[in-house]
């Protein structure tokens, strides 16, 4: 168990479709700074939102409170899991957030089920392909590369990340946990908007920008911009009793 100095070990939790590797870029730079020890969860494709409260249980029960951090989904179910497991969350680092409470519309929601739909009818190789296509060169290889590792469950993966129920209004009202949450303000697919509506909702939270083309650049813009919205708020990782 971790001494009462602060958390050891972050929990880092990708995207919907996205792997550990792309979620260790964007989160391990700032957590070696601050001496953190970083997890990065690989989805179980047939159980995403599972695996992740999984991870999240077994690092907390080894190591004491943790560091939660997720994008998208990620972000959502590291929230969820702050919620259920207050004591074991020194913070939250909740980056890209794609809705709150139930998907409906959602622009993530709908590409995750539309990806789905496209991977029964025409295969891996044909949508990503397509994705290449429509994407950034830095997302394209990302998602060509975890694509190809979730196949031949990843449609599975996106019907279930689609129709996930984020922590709502209420839920996110009742969270105590410092969060820094960060709002991509170009992403389409993550609306700011989202990333706002979590910071105002949040009781201790604090908000930071960043753009499409600084992530792409550096992932680790992500988990640098989540430490400074933590720092803003007073948040130190050594701890209360330092």
């Amino acid at each position: 168990m971790q001494s009462s100095s602060g958390p050891t070990v972050a929990v880092v939790l990708p995207g919907s479709g996205s792997d550990a590797d792309f979620v260790l870029r964007a989160f391990e730079p700032a957590f070696a700074v601050l001496d953190i020890t970083t997890i990065a969860v690989e989805p179980d494709p047939l159980q995403v939102v599972g695996s992740y409260l999984a991870a999240l249980d077994d690092a907390a029960d080894r190591h004491g409170a943790i560091v939660a951090a997720g994008i998208s989904i990620g972000a959502a179910v590291a929230l969820e899991w702050a919620a259920r497991r207050p004591a074991a969350a020194a913070a939250v680092l909740a980056t890209m957030p794609a809705w709150t409470g139930a998907p409906d519309t959602a622009p993530a929601a709908h590409s995750a089920r539309f990806t789905a739909q496209r991977l029964r009818a025409d295969g891996l190789d044909a949508v990503t392909e397509q994705m290449r296509a429509s994407s950034p060169p830095w997302l394209a290889e990302a998602l060509a590369r975890s694509w190809a590792q979730h196949w031949p469950h990843l449609a599975r993966a996106l019907d279930e990340a689609a129709d996930y129920t984020a922590p709502d209004a209420p839920q996110l009202a009742r969270i105590d946990t410092p969060v820094g949450v960060v709002g991509v303000v170009d992403d389409a697919v993550h609306p700011f908007e989202v990333a706002w509506q979590w910071a105002a909702l949040l009781p201790n939270a604090a908000l930071a920008k960043v753009t499409l083309d600084e992530v792409g650049a550096d992932p680790a813009t992500l988990g640098r911009a989540g430490i400074a919205a933590l720092t803003e708020l007073g948040w130190s990782h050594l701890g209360p009793s330092d």
